[in-house]
């Protein structure tokens, strides 16, 4: 017996379909939205799928989290002179522990030039105060001799770029005169 197909019959007289209007950016975004929730619903499916035969072990979150890296930069081998060693170390401290202005320490316990000298200095106050008058030699060297003194020249700039600068110099100064 041979197969019959529907026929489908148009109206002659009923009106024609509009044309598709043209969709907004927002319309597009919403359906190529979800056509793409559909397809990592798929792939989520599929993977579930082609793994579950797979034996996994539980993990041992110790093997993971690990605690903090210490990533300071280490302290260079200290010059042989005291007050080039004092001065080395206290670039140092400013580095790793934070520079500051308008305070030796401030709450967050950076250092200003003269605190991290101090505070390097182990309360020996001669060390101190001959590391203090190399650094103000190595500024009025490179600022000329209008810089009153050590705090002064700190708190006169925003940034720890130049204080930092002058005391890794005036450590070099230090070493050179043999102090």
């Amino acid at each position: 017996m041979p197969q019959t197909h529907p026929v489908t019959v148009t109206d002659p007289t009923a009106p024609s379909p509009a044309p598709p209007a043209e969709l907004s950016l927002e319309e597009r975004l919403t359906l190529i939205d979800a056509a793409m929730t559909v397809k990592l619903d798929e792939a989520a499916i599929a993977y579930e799928v082609n793994t579950a035969h797979l034996a996994t072990t539980p993990l041992d979150l110790a093997d993971v989290v690990t605690g903090p890296v210490d990533t300071a930069p280490a302290l260079p081998k200290l010059y042989p002179t005291p007050v080039a060693a004092l001065l080395q170390r206290a670039h140092h401290r400013l580095l790793t522990g934070g520079w500051c202005k308008d305070a030796l320490v401030d709450e967050d316990g950076a250092r200003c030039m003269l605190g991290a000298i101090r505070i390097e200095a182990r309360g020996d106050r001669g060390l101190e105060a001959s590391a203090a008058a190399v650094l103000l030699d190595a500024i009025r060297r490179t600022f000329g001799d209008d810089v009153p003194s050590v705090p002064s020249f700190n708190d006169a700039h925003g940034t720890s770029r130049t204080p930092l600068r002058m005391v890794d110099q005036a450590a070099g100064l230090a070493d050179a005169r043999g102090l």
